[in-house]
């Protein structure tokens, strides 16, 4: 009875494994063809290496932008012919008709276009970035001004954006960007669009409708973050003061947005300067600027998104980097005497 028990439990663990074995290589079959057929996506699109990125990373981006089935299969694949220090930082043509052999073998190949590399930080206004891009020669000023104002960027989160030059204010995403020294000024807006397009997930949606705040409200809030917050660890404490001053209809009071309105940045603020006249003045008008002030990177959304809850209603930056907080306007008085004089 116990030797047939044990022949029975092989038996029915032989099975097991054949299944798994032909499950594993259902799943292998599948993972390794290309994503889509022939027709059902464009023939080729632009993918960007950017330098310092391993296959793993480079593997979950071309799962995220739809052009392999799985990332796993893909790492794998890459494993196997030990692809991950053969990668070159550039950009590649490549379409989701391939296999993920064929689209390996064509990043293996090296990029295939010249590229002009361009890093543009987070908390550029839109001036700086095309400064910068200009002075990579990708353009010129006239071209970007012309483009903001008049190409249509059929974007969803545009939809609520002012009309002219601030019309892509904060949604041009800080990021390192090779691109193709021929192509048109709209072409590179497009680029930074769509890479703050990766930004705007369905999770993301879902917190802004608890949040009662419109994708163009936590653009605004990022860009101040971004603009106040010295230190990562910082953002989402001072996210969460601002949205504290937004619930109890305080004025925000933000330097920053004092600054841009005088396009120059200044440790201190004089009483001449907070009266300035301008809708994007903070300390004057409650609620939140008609625009961003600047454009907001990944850690300055997710501030916003997943800000600190706290009783802290102010903060100050010290003359050394450090940020004060404070839960009363006394205590703010305090701590101003205390560390800035």
């Amino acid at each position: 009875m116990g030797k047939r028990w044990v022949n029975g439990l092989l038996s029915r663990l032989f099975i097991l494994l054949i299944l798994i074995g032909v499950g594993i290589t259902a799943w292998w079959n599948w993972a390794n063809q290309s994503y889509s057929e022939e027709g059902s996506q464009p023939a080729a699109v632009q993918f960007n290496i950017t330098p310092g990125m391993t296959a793993a990373q480079i593997a979950e981006e071309l799962e995220r932008e739809q052009l392999i089935r799985h990332a796993l299969a893909f790492r794998l694949l890459a494993s196997q012919q030990n692809a991950d220090a053969k990668l070159l930082a550039g950009e590649y043509q490549v379409s989701a008709h391939m296999t993920p052999q064929a689209l390996l073998d064509k990043l293996l190949e090296g990029p295939v276009v010249h590229t002009v590399k361009v890093t543009l930080p987070e908390g550029y206004t839109t001036a700086q970035i095309i400064d910068t891009l200009v002075s990579k020669g990708l353009g010129t000023k006239e071209e970007y001004k012309k483009a903001i104002e008049n190409e249509p960027f059929e974007y969803s989160f545009l939809a609520d954006t002012p009309t002219g030059g601030a019309r892509l204010d904060g949604f041009l995403f800080p990021d390192t960007y090779f691109f193709d020294p021929e192509a048109r000024p709209k072409d590179n807006i497009n680029r930074m669009l769509k890479r703050f397009e990766q930004e705007v997930t369905t999770e993301v949606n879902t917190k802004l409708a608890e949040m009662n705040l419109t994708l163009q409200d936590w653009v605004i809030l990022a860009s101040i973050v971004e603009k106040e917050a010295g230190k990562d660890a910082d953002r989402p404490i001072i996210a969460g003061i601002f949205l504290n001053r937004l619930e109890i209809d305080m004025a925000l009071q933000s330097c920053a947005t004092i600054q841009y309105v005088l396009g120059t940045q200044k440790y201190v603020l004089s009483l001449e300067d907070i009266q300035v006249e301008s809708p994007y003045n903070t300390y004057k008008y409650p609620g939140l600027p008609p625009s961003p002030i600047a454009s907001p990177g990944h850690a300055s959304l997710d501030a916003v998104l997943n800000s600190t809850e706290s009783e802290y209603l102010y903060f100050l930056a010290t003359p050394s980097g450090e940020t004060i907080f404070a839960k009363t306007h006394q205590e703010h008085l305090q701590n101003q005497a205390k560390y800035m004089n």
